[in-house]
């Protein structure tokens, strides 16, 4: 039997309308929006209801292999698994981006038996997120080079514009063009270049926003380039943030949705965590908190990454912090991290995962030890995993004083989350956070922040500054600048800025090619290696599998 296709199995159930959702997680239809039938936006009001004493559950994982680890899968399974037990559950998360849906990564919405839904309107256009960011990205570039075109009257350096226009796809092509090209009166010329819209600003200022007005003020801030007299032009000072605002009216809501077994899911905001903060929207994760006495959120990537920017920046800015982390591992990945081929991984291999287990232990010491975090590693047990191998990664992990549960919501549901869930569960009740510690403080210099990461969290020896990123560290500093946290653009495949540096690689020099001020979010982007804003599609691209039937039913779809 050819088994069912994550599109086949979402379309094999009957979603509950989403006003009934709404009303079994406890809103107040004034609240909900609906989007059709199966979707709805959350109005902001709702924050001014009693808050609850919440349990906010992170789901982080291990450096991410092709093998594939299922954080998401885990998260929304997780959350499903406490329902399972009595309790009252949701789950936060992010919206996928379509240059990974249409790329190669895939979507954001889960897998098998734990997905939430409806999966097609998720991965795709969805409520229309993402378009809004990119048209409030894009209406500001238009408004700098009307400027410039109109007199220029600030007086806008066009060589030094450090704003790009963006789109939701990966288009290497884009990467760096030249535009206003075509005579006087269609535009100056000058060079340009596209971000995806998961890497704007404005994808970042959206999901650390708590309010319109915070919104507003922090599109203000935003810093889009700098005079011939090297001084600063902001978004004010375009007078652009009202429009943009405008733009992101609806947007800034967060979105309700259901998993398979009819948990609430909060969808909303879709940050890269290699090369933005990879977390979903502060007023999805408070507004889910006030609903339920179990809030269950993800953080992009592995621990170094998604858990740290989740940790660093969003806890900073929202006054929160978790009550327990989950660290999602497979045996294959861990296998792959040993140096197994992905075509050779269901053998047992102990060896190999003896070799591979040093990146699982580095992220739960990181958790435990350096954030100071209760945790638990959440295995995806696959058909060709063996006792020995399940055993041995239990072992290694006692040693480190965290218990590790086998995790089947995959291939059950909710049904295989219940035993994590009973261990999230007695972790927030026998165990506490009050020893959590940031990585580094906010009053030292930015430079030793980036040294902080670079060798608590990826336990490197040394990090390197291209002269143009020293600069870019004085000029920021001067500019007063040099309290806000740090946001560094990494691989997602390694410790390191190198993405074959596999396992748990020590004694790497970390590579600082650029250092960019994020104003209006309200932290430093470090860009380290090869890292770039704008990917680009794979030979064999996932848009090549996806159709669509006369009736409409999209196949392909993972």
């Amino acid at each position: 039997m050819i088994p069912l296709t994550d599109i086949e199995i979402a379309q094999s159930f009957e979603m509950k309308p989403i006003t009934e959702i709404a009303a079994a997680a406890g809103i107040p239809e004034q609240y909900v929006e609906p989007y059709g039938k199966y979707k709805a936006k959350i109005g902001l009001d709702i924050l001014r209801e009693e808050e609850r004493g919440n349990k906010l559950v992170l789901v982080t994982a291990m450096t991410p292999t092709p093998a594939g680890e299922g954080k998401t899968t885990t998260t929304i399974g997780l959350a499903d698994g406490l329902r399972k037990i009595g309790k009252n559950a949701n789950v936060a998360l992010r919206e996928p981006s379509l240059g990974p849906v249409f790329g190669i990564k895939g979507g954001a919405a889960g897998g098998g038996w734990a997905q939430v839904v409806p999966m097609e309107d998720i991965n795709l256009h969805f409520t229309g997120d993402m378009h809004a960011i990119g048209a409030a990205n894009n209406l500001l570039a238009a408004m700098i080079d009307n400027h410039i075109y109109q007199g220029n009257q600030l007086g806008v350096d066009p060589r030094r514009i450090t704003w790009k226009r963006c789109v939701d796809m990966n288009d290497r092509q884009l990467r760096f063009v030249t535009d206003g090209l075509g005579g006087r009166v269609n535009g100056v010329p000058r060079e340009d270049g596209y971000d995806i819209t998961v890497a704007s600003e404005v994808m970042a200022i959206l999901c650390l926003s708590e309010s319109i007005s915070d919104l507003k003020a922090r599109l203000s801030r935003v810093i889009v380039g700098y005079t011939y007299d090297e001084k600063p032009v902001t978004a004010g000072d375009l007078h652009a943030q009202g429009a943009m605002t405008a733009l992101l009216i609806d947007a800034i809501k967060p979105n309700l949705v259901q998993t398979l077994e009819g948990t609430p899911a909060f969808v909303h905001g879709g940050p890269f965590a290699n090369i933005a903060h990879g977390c979903n929207s502060v007023l999805a994760t408070k507004t889910a908190r006030r609903l339920a006495d179990y809030t269950v959120t993800e953080a992009g990537f592995g621990a170094d990454l998604g858990a740290e920017k989740f940790l660093d920046i969003k806890c900073r800015y929202a006054d929160m912090k978790p009550d327990a982390v989950v660290i999602v591992a497979t045996v294959r990945a861990l296998k792959m991290h040993g140096g197994v081929d992905k075509k050779n991984l269901a053998p047992e291999n102990l060896e190999a995962l003896e070799k591979g287990l040093p990146n699982l232990l580095r992220h739960v010491d990181n958790v435990k030890n350096v954030f100071k975090l209760p945790c638990v590693v959440a295995l995806n047990r696959f058909p060709t995993d063996t006792d020995a191998e399940i055993e041995m990664v239990i072992r290694r992990c006692k040693e480190l004083g965290v218990n590790t549960v086998l995790s089947t919501v995959w291939a059950d549901g909710g049904a295989g989350g219940a035993e994590l869930a009973r261990e999230v569960v007695r972790l927030c009740e026998e165990e506490n956070n009050d020893a959590f510690h940031f990585v580094y403080d906010l009053d030292i210099p930015i430079e030793k922040k980036i040294r902080a990461v670079a060798k608590r969290v990826y336990r490197a020896s040394h990090v390197a500054f291209t002269r143009k990123a020293e600069k870019e560290l004085q000029k920021l500093t001067v500019m007063g600048y040099a309290g806000l946290p740090v946001c560094i653009a990494k691989t997602q495949y390694s410790f390191s800025d190198d993405a074959l540096q596999l396992c748990a690689p020590e004694g790497f020099v970390i590579h600082v090619k650029d250092i960019r001020i994020s104003a209006g979010a309200g932290f430093i982007v470090v860009l380290t290696g090869d890292i770039m804003t704008m990917p680009g599609l794979p030979k064999t691209p996932a848009a090549e599998k996806i159709d669509v039937s006369d009736d409409g039913v999209i196949s392909g779809l993972f």
